[in-house]
């Protein structure tokens, strides 16, 4: 009998995408989308281990003050559980070792970085061993951009997909590894699940193809497992034909390309015993 697929979408304190993100998991055949705010966890209200899918939603965490997502990060890393000793962080390592999904959209993929779950080399989550800082160009950049998908790549979530065509909105979304070293290992290991890229499906490192500078093109990364996954562009806001900025002019499927992302998770689950 298939698995039921529960999926849960994390707002509060500055993310602004969580109903657009909820919408995609209720359009990808998730049985079960709760938004749950982030002091519902801290409270013991909710626990992460009722679901199988976490979403976390791009916005503006904690205003981006101390640098994109490093406020909420410390919040994971440090806060408690009301009436309890576990640390938040440790609520979210037993969800990721019980083999379950985790999803990073633009902030989310921020706080992702920032908390070390990604690209946690080896499995190692101790530590923050990349970074996303500022654009290039030296302000936000909100366009479109085209990207090419890894097929050699384990992420669950971009199986079946080429080239995707999907906006960015951010400020801070240029991929830095910590060395040389590292970057060697995520191209290595096919770790690099999405680039920047032109129409054709090249890869560009060029402005505004790649709107950020990003090193290497990277757009999205997931871990050895391809069951963690982040990315700067927005496959929440593609779901269906009239996201497109050009669905008067041109004749589009009615789906949205974005929307694949959240399926292959949804069927991948599907088919699992956590």
């Amino acid at each position: 009998m298939p698995r039921k697929v529960k999926a849960i979408v994390l707002t509060g304190n500055g993310t602004n995408c969580e109903m657009e993100m909820a919408q995609a998991c209720k359009l990808a055949g998730a049985d079960v989308v709760d938004i749950v705010h982030l002091s519902e966890l801290l409270y013991g209200q909710k626990r992460l281990d009722n679901y199988s899918f976490l979403n976390l939603p791009g916005g503006f965490l904690d205003g981006d003050d101390l640098g994109s997502a490093k406020a909420g990060a410390n919040r994971f890393l440090c806060a408690h559980i009301r009436n309890s000793r576990d640390l938040l962080f440790d609520q979210l390592l037993k969800f990721i070792n019980a083999g379950k999904l985790i999803l990073g959209v633009c902030n989310g993929f921020q706080l992702m970085i920032k908390l070390g779950l990604l690209p946690a080399l080896s499995d190692d989550y101790s530590g923050q061993s990349a970074t996303l800082t500022y654009n290039d160009s030296g302000r936000f950049e909100d366009r479109w951009v085209y990207l090419k998908a890894d097929v050699q790549s384990p992420c669950v979530y971009t199986r079946g997909t080429d080239v995707l065509y999907l906006p960015v909105r951010h400020g801070e979304g240029k991929f830095i590894p910590q060395s040389a070293a590292i970057l060697s290992q995520i191209e290595g290991k096919n770790l690099c699940a999405l680039k920047y890229c032109n129409p054709d499906g090249l890869t560009s490192m060029e402005y505004p193809a790649n709107p950020n500078g990003s090193v290497n093109a990277i757009a999205g990364i997931c871990n050895e497992s391809g069951r963690l996954f982040g990315l700067m562009p927005h496959p929440e806001a593609y779901l269906c034909r009239v996201n497109h900025p050009r669905w008067t002019r041109e004749k589009l499927p009615q789906e949205g390309q974005g929307l694949m992302i959240f399926r292959n998770a949804v069927n991948f689950i599907r088919g699992k015993d956590f």
